[in-house]
């Protein structure tokens, strides 16, 4: 345990000194693996595991012995089929091989613009999650009530669970504590890909670009309100992060982007560094047209890459933003052990010089199958060994003051469904302000679990 706590104050060392801007010891190596690869590596039944996610606990012990991270390597799963099916999902499936899946769905239709706009969380509450989650069915009241508060418990208690198994394995192997799923760390959408995916589809959204632009971007306007709140960690701190997958650019003409995706996205980036809190983005298939735009986000931008030229990126963006991504996962599948070492160390030698980056892969590996245990257990110590600096504690490029940002004036959205503070206030003026507090915690908490059903 002693070993453990040295090596997590190494790991925290080595991660607070990217989000200083300083050059670290070495480079982090930041390898996490989904929930159904460890299932598989534990020979489990995916279809019982997702259902009681406790099940994992030994094969995610053995992984994190086998696998070298500097975080833990169990990331989890955001799709547990339990609230999936009791709220009757079209949104997300479970197939007969355990895996949850995701069909284009569309739960907002052309003629819901005006109301959206309008009044957006009302709409999404009203009509677009009832559409998507047959459970919400308004002419059964009483089973709605249950099936809602069920499938809320069912939540609550599945994500308990993998935090439970992710919290001893970051004490066993001494982890950094920080992540995704901690307190200090959100997770949301940005607001074009919060209206393209669940909300209108891809089908959808391409059409609206071509016939109604004018609402898509009122849309945005709209929804930017709820899905920035989405992303507040519920704790901020010197060293929070919010994460957003980024779904649409490659798919946009650049004229569309800038008009359309760009301004609600770097306001949104924007607002958070005011605040003091980074971004991580996953910068989803091919960005390298996007590159500078890229640069213009605040300093410190973690910018995950799926594809792209390693020196461009390095030489656009690397004294500004933190790079992580890149290295192919599937090299680790089909080259030799040898060869994926030296593609490490390629990367490494074109990605580290002045710090700045996190090694990473350019996704999370789907199957077991894709993936050699063997080549990413070496890959993962090759990095750790070589990747180490002669320069530690030297200022690494740019450095970010939350100071350099100013934060628009965000205007609170309104709904008969969501009850501010203020308005506890006015109408429960006897109530004291720990009782008001924990009636407007159980509204974010409520807001936070529909939000989600959407991302």
């Amino acid at each position: 345990m002693e070993d453990a706590k040295v090596l997590q104050q190494e790991r925290i060392s080595i991660y607070h000194d990217i989000y200083d801007d300083r050059v670290p010891k070495r480079v982090p190596v930041n390898i996490n693996l989904p929930f159904e690869v460890i299932a598989q590596f534990g020979g489990l039944d995916l279809r019982q595991a997702h259902w009681n996610p406790a099940m994992l606990e030994e094969a995610v012990d053995r992984i994190c012995e086998l696998v070298y991270s500097d975080v833990c390597v169990f990331m989890g799963s955001f799709r547990y089929p339990s609230f999936y099916h009791i709220l009757k999902s079209q949104s997300f499936k479970m197939a007969s091989n355990g895996y949850i899946q995701h069909p284009e769905v569309s739960g907002m239709y052309p003629e819901d613009y005006d109301y959206l706009i309008k009044n957006p969380y009302d709409c999404l509450v009203e009509r677009v999650i009832p559409r998507l989650y047959k459970a919400f069915n308004p002419d059964d009241p009483i089973g709605f009530a249950l099936n809602f508060a069920k499938s809320l418990l069912a939540y609550k208690e599945d994500f308990t669970l993998s935090a439970e198994i992710r919290k001893k394995m970051i004490d066993k192997y001494g982890y950094y504590p920080e992540g995704l799923f901690s307190e200090n760390c959100g997770f949301t959408e940005t607001p074009f890909d919060f209206l393209a995916d669940q909300l209108r589809g891809f089908k959808g959204i391409s059409r609206d670009i071509r016939k109604m632009p004018g609402k898509v971007a009122a849309a945005c306007e709209a929804l930017y309100p709820l899905v920035f709140k989405k992303g507040l960690p519920k704790k901020i701190s010197k060293y929070s992060q919010v994460f957003l997958p980024l779904h649409m650019p490659p798919f946009l003409r650049e004229e569309d982007f800038a008009k359309l995706y760009w301004p609600t996205f770097k306001r949104m980036l924007d607002e958070y560094a005011s605040m003091g809190i980074r971004c991580t983005i996953f910068c989803e298939h091919d960005w390298m047209r996007h590159l500078d735009y890229l640069y213009e986000l605040p300093t410190d931008t973690t910018l995950w890459f799926e594809y792209g030229n390693p020196k461009l990126i390095k030489e656009k963006l690397g004294k500004k933003h933190i790079i992580t991504g890149l290295y192919p996962i599937m090299n680790l599948k089909t080259k030799t052990k040898k060869e994926c070492v030296e593609e490490a160390k390629r990367y490494v030698d074109i990605l580290a010089p002045g710090g700045k980056y996190i090694f990473n892969f350019d996704k999370s590996p789907l199957l077991l199958s894709d993936i050699k245990l063997e080549n990413l257990c070496a890959v993962a110590e090759t990095v750790r060994d070589y990747a180490v600096y002669t320069n530690p504690g030297e200022v690494a490029g740019m450095v970010f003051k939350k100071e350099d940002y100013k934060a628009s004036a965000l205007k609170n959205f309104e709904s008969r469904y969501y009850i501010s503070r203020e308005e506890y206030e006015k109408l429960y003026p006897e109530l004291s302000d720990f009782a008001r507090g924990k009636l407007e915690r159980l509204d974010d908490e409520m807001f936070d679990y529909l939000m989600f059903l959407l991302l």
